[in-house]
């Protein structure tokens, strides 16, 4: 094992790191700051806090993978690095749900899209939800700060050929196509992103913000499931966490209570509800779990006459903003349209096909192209949003209404990825739609997904974005924590996740994460220090 890897050198350095499914594992822990999640949040706060001289313990559901486990195998990483194996849903199974478990969260298995908050979004949150010090100005500081620690910069090398499908036959139609800025350094543009970078290029938690919390004197529980708050008197006075082996079973005889003085919930938008739900957290107005966003996507294929090889290369490396804000607020759901990888395992489940038909396109896989549309939920008052909920044995769920004001953004979507897949020189497109045949032309695929009957389990739905469910805002009547994240019924209580967004934000989140949970990071380490 290289010594390169900051991992490798921590555990070789003496970092105290636990697993609470080991026999010797810890059954009482205490630090200042207790934060439960290693994602895009708690790396963040971690990193922050520990700098400020705090004691910081940090809980994480999942296994301690690294460098030395990433190598390029799919069903792997699904097992691994995935919650529920990639096999999570909403309530009624109409919504794929792709989120990281591991040590860095989604952050170690996501295509590296780092976009600052979109300017409309920070207004919207502050005249509709009072959200305080989120306009353009206030944040900015923030973003950058982020983009100099993680090396976020537009990618500057050629798109791989999957993203230029995106970029090619959007500028034939006149859009306004622009670079992904992405959080690496010295990439080795593989395009294997999704499974754990092998190279380290990846700026995510695992490699960047955890380690420097841990040569800060930090301390990591692995594979410990947070099974409830205890609240006294307004405030925490502990957790007790429950052992979750590999194969995502809980051990109770494995058990370990935490003590703090100040508890974070960095566990995403639904893990973090969820522990506030099971631990019956004082939500008088009945908010925790409510507007909860998935920026649904759905996506087209299409065979292009050369080969665009859809897993190598960056990701994701192109976008387009045409229609994400076209409409502002009041009118159609806006979308955003970027390139997802297709490896062959990932392909063949969402391809929605099956015997011959399955065959011949896992066959014709190097020629095909993909494009996704990332609704933007939230701002309409048709879109409100689902809901995080416990259900018989405590383990979360989202349940998701869907509702014809989706469709129609769905439809749309449809019909504006065909059109610019055409444009690009596509030999046939198709909508991944379980009625959806190859159509040959663009005046075809006009024609078919105007009649295509839009409903749960005929459209192929994803979502890689959760967000919301602990609202934050300054009245407690409409908020679950204020503009920085403090909890307004119990006073050693902070949200530092995705999880506080009012709306989803309409771009990948983790940078507005990041940047987020940088100030109310700050701000908390200088109200701890004094």
């Amino acid at each position: 094992m290289s010594l390169q890897d900051p991992i490798e050198k921590g555990l070789m350095s003496g970092w105290r790191i636990d697993d609470l499914t080991r026999d010797d594992a810890p059954a009482l822990l205490e630090a200042d700051v207790v934060i439960v999640g290693t994602g895009a949040g708690g790396g963040t706060a971690a990193e922050i806090l520990s700098r400020a001289g705090l004691s910081v313990l940090m809980i994480e559901e999942g296994g301690l993978h690294h460098q030395k486990d990433f190598k390029l195998d799919e069903l792997w990483a699904f097992g691994n690095l995935y919650q529920e194996a990639n096999s999570r849903t909403t309530a009624d199974a109409a919504i794929s749900i792709l989120q990281g478990k591991s040590v860095g969260g989604s952050t170690t298995i996501n295509w590296t899209s780092s976009f600052r908050t979109p300017e409309p979004t920070l207004n919207y949150w502050k005249q509709q939800f009072g959200v305080l010090d989120i306009d353009s100005a206030n944040m900015a500081p923030w973003f950058q700060d982020r983009e100099n620690r993680l090396n976020i910069a537009p990618w500057a090398a050629e798109p791989n050929a999957n993203n230029s499908v995106l970029q090619n036959g959007g500028r034939q139609l006149g859009w306004n196509i622009k670079a992904i800025p992405r959080n690496v350094k010295a990439c080795w543009n593989l395009g294997y992103c999704g499974f754990g970078c092998p190279t380290n290029a990846k700026q995510s938690m695992l490699v960047t913000s955890i380690p420097d919390a841990m040569n800060a004197g930090g301390r990591l529980l692995t594979r410990a499931s947070v099974s409830q708050l205890l609240i006294e008197q307004g405030q925490i006075a502990g957790l007790d966490c429950v052992a979750l082996d590999a194969g995502n079973h809980l051990r109770p005889s494995r058990q370990c209570r935490v003590k703090g003085r100040h508890y974070i919930l960095s566990a995403g938008a639904i893990g973090s509800p969820a522990i506030l739900l099971r631990s019956e957290a004082p939500d008088p107005y009945g908010l925790t779990g409510k507007r909860t966003f998935l920026h649904p996507v759905v996506a087209n294929i299409a065979e292009m006459p050369e080969k665009v090889d859809p897993f190598y290369g960056a990701p994701q490396s192109i976008y387009t903003d045409e229609f994400n804000w076209r409409d502002g607020n009041e009118g159609k759901l806006g979308f955003k349209l970027e390139v997802p990888p297709l490896h062959p395992a990932m392909a063949a489940g969402v391809l929605g096909m099956h015997g011959e038909d399955l065959r011949q396109n896992m066959e014709r896989l190097p020629y095909i192209n993909s494009v996704l549309a990332l609704m933007r939920d939230g701002f309409h008052e048709e879109s409100p949003g689902g809901e995080v909920k416990l259900k018989d044995n405590g383990r979360p769920v989202v349940d998701y209404p869907l509702n014809d004001y989706l469709w129609d953004g769905v439809r749309e979507a449809y019909l504006q990825m065909a059109e610019c897949q055409f444009a690009a020189g596509a030999k046939r497109v198709r909508p991944l739609h379980l009625d959806s045949g190859d159509y040959r032309s663009w005046s075809e695929a006009r024609e078919a997904i105007r009649d295509l009957p839009l409903k749960a389990h005929r459209v192929r739905l994803f979502s890689a974005h959760v967000m919301g469910g602990c609202t934050m805002g300054e009245n407690s009547r409409t908020s679950v924590v204020n503009s920085f994240g403090r909890h307004h019924h119990l006073n050693n209580l902070s949200v530092m996740d995705g999880s506080v967004f009012p709306t989803s934000i309409g771009a990948n989140p983790q940078l507005s994460i990041y940047g987020l949970v940088a100030r109310n990071a700050s701000r908390l380490a200088a109200e701890l220090t004094g």
